[in-house]
């Protein structure tokens, strides 16, 4: 089975497979291979927490700070760690999104794709950027490139729920929520209550 076809299986059945032990499972016509549950809810938001703390500290507060997420998943994890500031500091940082497909490096008709990304203001601003997991890198090379399309920020700090290993590209993040080592044939799920109907991390080939 194809890992994107993994995945739209993993999001239709979230719910169901929170409560499956491991093991094979048909599920919309393939087979899949549930190995292990990596977080479930209360992992995750404690996760996002202690990033939400990484950051103010290792800042020294929220002067300039600017969280930007990677859409989808990103996005919502942006704005939980936002809340999470909040929380601490009481302060409301500001929280954008981007979609990183026009500059993605494995495009092949780049001009039939229009860039709909928000004018945001990065100049001069600390940006966190954040995704839900971190593999070869080139996302994340995309959501940068993207970034300083719109100006120049002071810094780029990034944020990842999972890393799964695997880095095509230097890159590494500032803070993660956890550190899964993975096979290549192996597919980290991040789910979204808003997408997907629970919060959870799976593991599935």
């Amino acid at each position: 089975m194809r890992h994107r076809e993994a995945h739209k299986i993993v999001y239709s059945f979230c719910s169901v497979l929170l409560h499956l032990p491991a093991g094979l499972y048909f599920l919309g016509g393939g087979v899949l291979a549930v190995k292990a549950q990596i977080m479930d809810e209360s992992a995750m938001r404690r996760a996002l927490m202690r990033i939400a703390h990484e950051i103010t500290e290792k800042n020294r507060g929220t002067h300039d700070l600017l969280l930007i997420g990677i859409r989808r998943r990103g996005a919502d994890l942006a704005q939980a760690i936002c809340r999470n500031i909040e929380k601490i500091e009481g302060v409301r940082v500001p929280c954008e999104s981007i979609d990183i497909h026009f500059y993605r490096d494995d495009l092949t008709h780049i001009a039939d794709i229009a860039d709909e990304n928000p004018k945001i203001d990065v100049s001069g601003k600390k940006v966190i950027l954040v995704d839900d997991v971190l593999y070869t890198g080139r996302s994340v090379r995309a959501a940068i490139e993207a970034i300083f399309s719109m100006g120049r920020p002071s810094m780029i700090q990034l944020a990842i729920l999972v890393d799964r290993g695997h880095r095509e590209l230097p890159i590494r993040a500032d803070y993660v929520g956890k550190n899964v080592p993975t096979a290549r044939t192996e597919n980290v799920a991040v789910m979204i209550d808003r997408y997907d109907g629970c919060n959870a991390v799976m593991l599935t080939e």
